[in-house]
């Protein structure tokens, strides 16, 4: 009886050790800011900004917004920068008129504070209303776009603004489906359930929406499965354009898709274009 007690004990000992790796943990895993040096940013524009809760914040614009059709304010993913989506943003202006909005998070680039789920939704609003009060465009004109851990940020901020337009490269079905694909799927639902701080659930907040979601996706994403594209995509109310990659992976999307990618692109900020001319930027 005392051996099973003891092995009880460690059992449970070891439960609770796990748990509260993962509840400490969680948030460093999703988000992963690169130390610096950090690439040079001279020369681009750069407007900054304060979130809710008084985190200095800043974000790169891609082409003169008083000229735009409109405005794409784009989320990176959770090891990346925003001054490295520069050249992937000038190329949407040069082939769309649309200026392009490169917000960073807390504690990226050179930024204080810590990354957080609950700091990326502060983060994420803040580029909004800039976008709407300092910028000057109305909701009718700003899509949003993600990549990677960048769809759940802005499916979340699509949820409460609705824009023209969401579309989501790369992106995972949610929080919970990731954690059960890297701890396994007998004890990720207790698990998640009780140690949950990420509330990340983008095939959700798609089905919710009356604005056309656009959706590509690598065939050999490693990282997250192209069936979760899929599965985001057919979830959405309103449909707009999927593109699932051959022989692409979880960054190389763009590179691999070429001019199919771009006619993707092109085609989901259609709903920008479609807006009357004459409506207030």
């Amino acid at each position: 009886m005392i051996s099973v007690a003891i092995a009880g004990g460690t059992v449970f000992g070891l439960l609770v050790l796990f748990l509260s790796g993962v509840w400490l943990l969680q948030e460093k895993i999703a988000f992963q800011p690169e130390r610096g040096p950090y690439p040079l940013d001279a020369g681009i524009p750069r407007v900054e900004y304060v979130a809710s809760d008084g985190q200095k914040l800043f974000a790169y614009i891609v082409r003169n917004a008083e000229s735009s059709g409109g405005l794409l304010i784009a989320f990176h993913g959770n090891a990346d920068l925003a001054i490295r989506q520069v050249e992937w943003a000038t190329e949407v202006t040069t082939r769309t008129g649309v200026a392009v909005m490169l917000p960073e998070y807390r504690g990226y680039m050179g930024l204080p504070g810590k990354p957080t789920y609950e700091g990326s939704r502060h983060d994420a609003e803040a580029a909004y209303r800039y976008a709407i009060d300092s910028l000057r465009f109305s909701p009718a004109r700003i899509a949003f776009f993600g990549h990677s851990l960048g769809t759940a940020i802005a499916a979340e901020l699509a949820e409460r603004h609705e824009p023209a337009a969401l579309i989501l490269q790369s992106p995972f079905t949610s929080a919970r489906e990731m954690f059960a694909i890297v701890i396994g799927h007998t004890p990720a639902e207790f698990t998640w359930n009780t140690v949950a701080r990420l509330h990340f659930d983008t095939r959700a907040k798609v089905a919710s929406l009356d604005a056309p979601v656009s959706v590509a996706h690598g065939d050999t994403d490693r990282i997250i499965p192209s069936r979760m594209g899929q599965s985001v995509f057919d979830a959405a109310r309103v449909t707009g354009e999927w593109l699932l990659v051959p022989g692409a992976s979880h960054n190389d999307v763009e590179q691999r898709g070429g001019e199919r990618y771009w006619r993707w692109l092109v085609s989901a900020l259609a709903p920008l274009s479609a807006t009357r001319s004459g409506e207030t930027r």
